[in-house]
């Protein structure tokens, strides 16, 4: 009976081959450095893979080999997305990460697995050959940020974050009038994440499912009990697992600020709120205000992901200048002068494929990634300093060459994560 994968499924695969390659000397295997104009492509998760998959089908000489994950259905989801739609391959719905590892005819592992199995699938990857796309944040702590921009570095693979507004036509035109000086001298920028999600009410522990490896799912954390709401989605409300709605919605938001801003690290963050709606399991706030200090210019964020707050109207992202503010949404970005008066609205599409055939771009010909992992992660330490703040209740003082935690014992204690036996090790260099 062939094996099924889901994200959970990756989880398995990607268990079993951790514990394989902790105990194994053998060589990585190496995919094609050349692959010419056909990239051959492994897709892991089919959560939010099936996104990928869609994009990877309306690009040009682009094959899918593989789709996995551990939940059956998703994966059979999965494959039934691609088959019929390629005229020289018919896809694998494998369990075994490790098999798309192995098959030399990959090009590219594209990872759309819990934020927990970001940094450690990435650096398998590299470590057989592959480049990566990784979805964000691409790290669950600020000691993995820093590991895979190394692993990426040390075997020399593109790698790209899923930050999918940094191909998108608008936001780049945006952008680069805003440093053109459209609206002066830009000082501060503000994002917004609202929503209105559910409860997830109070879990309970007992058996997981016959066609979950709960140990695989798992990975490189330590060992806790299954509770049954922790998967497909509510993982990232708990801080063994996720980073709750900074590092989920808050990294493309504030990658976006800081790109505009033109900064790296900030120089002090704090972050205030708390879960406030609903008395759940869920650890991170619903309600949040990070503030991040860049020294002549700042950003915050703020979320409310329980109340939409609807009345508000806010956009994505805004930024202000001297002589206005330039507001990106979903569908375009506007133009305002200091007395709010609309001077220019451009509008845009928000197809994420440009994302994904800059990758391919990378590939074939070294065209600079729009997000590769060196920037991105420093987003992504954006979003992990805001929750290590929050969780420590405490300002952050840190060092912008650097991004590194200063005089804050309680906040540099957060700085790694524990993990299973050796997989700290296998994580380093």
């Amino acid at each position: 009976m062939k094996k099924q994968t889901s994200r959970r499924i990756f989880m398995q695969q990607s268990g079993a081959l951790g514990a394989i390659l902790a105990t194994s000397t053998a060589p990585a295997i190496l995919a094609q450095d050349s692959p010419g104009d056909r990239i051959v492509v492994g897709v892991i998760g089919m959560g939010r893979g099936r996104g990928h998959l869609a994009s990877y089908l309306d690009l040009k000489n682009v094959e899918v080999s593989h789709v996995c994950d551990l939940d059956p259905t998703r994966l059979g989801v999965g494959e039934k997305l691609v088959n019929g739609k390629q005229e020289h391959r018919k896809v694998k719905a494998v369990q075994e990460f490790q098999r798309i590892l192995e098959d030399r005819d990959v090009n590219l592992i594209s990872i759309a697995l819990p934020n927990f199995w970001h940094t450690p699938a990435a650096i398998l990857a590299c470590q057989a050959g592959k480049h990566v796309y990784v979805e964000k944040p691409g790290s669950h702590n600020p000691w993995e940020a820093k590991q895979l921009v190394a692993a990426a570095r040390h075997h020399k693979r593109k790698m790209q974050m899923g930050n999918q507004r940094r191909s998108m036509p608008y936001y780049r035109e945006g952008i680069e009038r805003l440093k053109g000086g459209v609206v002066g001298d830009v000082k501060f920028s503000r994002c917004w994440y609202l929503n209105a999600r559910p409860s997830i009410n109070k879990g309970v522990y007992g058996k997981p499912p016959e066609w979950l490896n709960w140990e695989s799912w798992q990975g490189a954390t330590p060992e806790r009990p299954f509770k049954d709401n922790l998967v497909h989605y509510n993982w990232h409300w708990h801080w063994h697992y996720g980073g709750g709605e900074l590092a989920n919605n808050g990294i493309h938001a504030l990658d976006v600020c800081r790109w505009g801003l033109g900064v790296n690290y900030p120089e002090r963050v704090t972050c205030n709120g708390g879960r406030y709606t609903y008395d759940d399991d869920q650890e991170t706030p619903d309600t949040m205000y990070a503030t991040y200090h860049c020294g002549d210019r700042g950003a915050n964020f703020e979320s409310s992901s329980c109340h939409p707050r609807r009345e508000e109207e806010h956009p994505f992202v805004s930024f202000y200048g001297t002589e206005g503010t330039v507001a990106f949404d979903g569908g375009g970005y506007s133009i305002h002068d200091l007395k709010g008066k609309e001077l220019e609205r451009v509008k845009g599409s928000s197809d994420q494929k440009p994302h994904f055939q800059n990758m391919m771009d990378a590939i074939r010909n070294d065209t600079p990634l729009n997000s590769e992992i060196g920037d991105a992660q420093i987003s992504s330490m954006w979003c992990h300093l805001g929750n290590i703040a929050y969780r420590t209740q405490s300002s952050l003082e840190i060092d912008p060459a650097s991004g590194e935690i200063r005089n804050n014992a309680a906040a540099t204690a957060l700085w790694k994560r524990e993990y299973r036996p050796g997989w700290d090790k296998k994580l380093a260099l």
